[in-house]
Parts: C-alpha cells; structure tokens; sequence
C-alpha cells in the first residue's frame, strides 16, 4: 500500500508506518492540481491542512482507501463524498486534546491575571499594582461549548478549581461527571465563562453573534480554541465595547486561511480585527492551541495507530 504525504509531520510517523510495510512517498511542494495527476497511484494520503480534498480531488484519486489528518477536525474534507466511495477517514483529536485544555485554562488565567498588561508595563518601567489586580477563577460557572476530546479535556483541567462547569452540546448525554450538561437555556443563564470547543460546521459557522451574545442573563468571558469561522468578530467587538463580552481569549479568527497557515486573505487589516489588536482585555494566539512538542508526537503516533488497526490485514 503506497501512501503520500503532502504534510510535514513529526518524524515517527514515517519511520512507524515504514516499519509496518507501508511505502511512503513525500510530496510538500507541489500544487494541488500537481497532486491530483499522480495521486490514482496512491491507496492513502496524509495531510494536515494544506489544501482541501473536495469532491473533484477524490475522483481523481481512484484507488484511495484512506484520508488520515494529523488534526483533531476533518472540515477540509468532503467527508460524505469520500465515504460514499468507500474512503476511510482518519483523524487524531486525541493527540491535542490535552494541549488544547492546557492553553485555554492558561488563556483564562492569563486574562483574569492582566499578566501580559503587567508584564509590558515592569519592563516600560511601571509599578502599577492596583491596576492591575486580577479576579479569581474560584466560584465562576465555565460553560464549554462542545463535549467531544477539547471539551472534554478542558473540563478535566477545571478540577483543581471551586468552580461549576457545564456545557452545551447537540449530543444527547455526553456530560460526565467532570461537568454537567444543560439546555442553551440553562447555559446563557449561568455562564460566566464561555470556551468554545466546536468544530467547523453548518451549525458553528456564525454561532457566536449577537443575537447569541445578548441571550446570556449576565456579562461573560470568552474563549475560542476551536475554529476561527464560530464567532462573527465584529459583533464579538460590539460586544466588547458594550462590556456585555468582559474579554476574549482567541486562538483561532475568523479571517485565517482554511489552510490555517495564515492570518488573512486579504492585506487589508478588517476595522473589528484592528480593535482587538489594542484592547487590552483581549489575548491573541496563532492557532497554537493543540501544537505543543508533546502534541506533535502523540498526533503522528495516533495516526499510525489507527492506520495500523483499519488495515491490520495489510501490515507485516
């Protein structure tokens, strides 16, 4: 079984799969439609985000069996199409989880801290300390959107916490008993936190908007580790201005490339991106949530795992 690589990815993953008997061939350079020439010569491809595999990708790869993304998410994929030829999809939201809760808890503390505020200000040669006193994560309700491997690995960090925590999902019974599941309701109506944990779809694409901000009963805190396209920034800056969101965490922003390898599609700067560039109640990181050392390794591993087991009957 030959497969192609068009990802660079933590070494093990080659030299596993080369192990199990797989031929892998690497491709990091070439365009798509270069790809798409050769790719019927390959039964697997593996990705991360370089570009999308559509309907028109799969055609052309008429002897793939498997998509494997070293990521948590498959949005870059025409899933349905891919499996209606009888292509296994692969993914790894496994191998960041833990990464992914460990940013946000430090994105909360950080914020809540006025941390970057206070260290910017030492090394300008200021000593403000009253104003820059924090408030304290203990006795808060963290509501986390979406229950699946981030949620649920957020919700874990939360433990050391006097905290309550409840999340809102479209899955019937996924809470546990590190946090409790409740209507939208319920959830506008108690959340002083909100970490967004979705993935990109239909249903999260524009979901945090105004209407859905001014549905919560209080003023909160916002967090997105998952997809950029989930919340609508110039509401989520209108809401800013209007104390109703008290701040926002972002990891992930409405303008990047699918591809995620970068911030805008256009030069232009958009006017609600350029507020919270200077707001000091907002923390911005580049989609680094899940992309620490370890998480590089257990991705690649979880890849090769799963690669292992769907063809089991194909390896040495």
């Amino acid at each position: 079984m030959k497969i192609l690589h068009i990802d660079r990815n933590h070494s093990l993953l080659l030299d596993q799969l080369n192990n199990l008997g797989f031929v892998n061939e690497e491709d990091y350079t070439s365009s798509k439609q270069e790809i798409e020439t050769k790719i019927q010569n390959y039964q697997g491809i593996v990705i991360r985000s370089r570009f999308a595999i559509d309907k028109a990708f799969i055609d052309k790869a008429k002897n793939l069996k498997f998509i494997a993304r070293v990521g948590a998410g498959l949005e870059n994929i025409d899933c349905a199409y891919a499996q209606s030829k009888d292509i296994i999809l692969i993914a790894a939201p496994e191998g960041n989880r833990n990464a992914v809760g460990e940013h946000t808890l430090g994105m909360i503390l950080s914020l809540f801290n006025k941390l970057r505020k206070a260290d910017t200000e030492v090394r300008n040669g200021k000593w403000l300390r009253e104003d820059n006193r924090g408030i304290e994560l203990d006795g808060k309700t963290v509501g986390i959107i979406g229950y699946g491997n981030m949620g649920k690995a957020f919700a874990k960090k939360l433990q050391g916490f006097d905290v309550s925590t409840v999340c809102y999902d479209i899955k019937n019974n996924v809470g546990n008993t590190n946090c409790k599941q409740v209507s939208l309701y319920e959830f506008q109506e108690k959340a002083d936190i909100v970490s967004l944990h979705t993935p990109e779809t239909k249903l999260t694409i524009n979901m945090v908007n105004q209407d859905f901000i001014n549905a919560f009963k209080k003023p909160f805190w916002l967090f997105n580790t998952g997809r950029g396209k989930s919340v609508v920034t110039k509401d989520l800056v209108a809401a800013l201005k209007a104390k109703k969101i008290l701040g926002a965490g972002l990891d992930v922003l409405e303008y990047e490339k699918s591809s995620f390898e970068n911030l805008f599609t256009s030069e232009k700067i958009p006017t609600a991106f350029q507020y919270l560039l200077n707001a000091q109640n907002v923390l911005l990181t580049p989609h680094v949530a899940g992309w620490t050392i370890e998480s590089k390794e257990k991705l690649a591993q979880t890849i090769v795992n799963k690669i292992k087991t769907a063809f089991k009957n194909e390896v040495i």
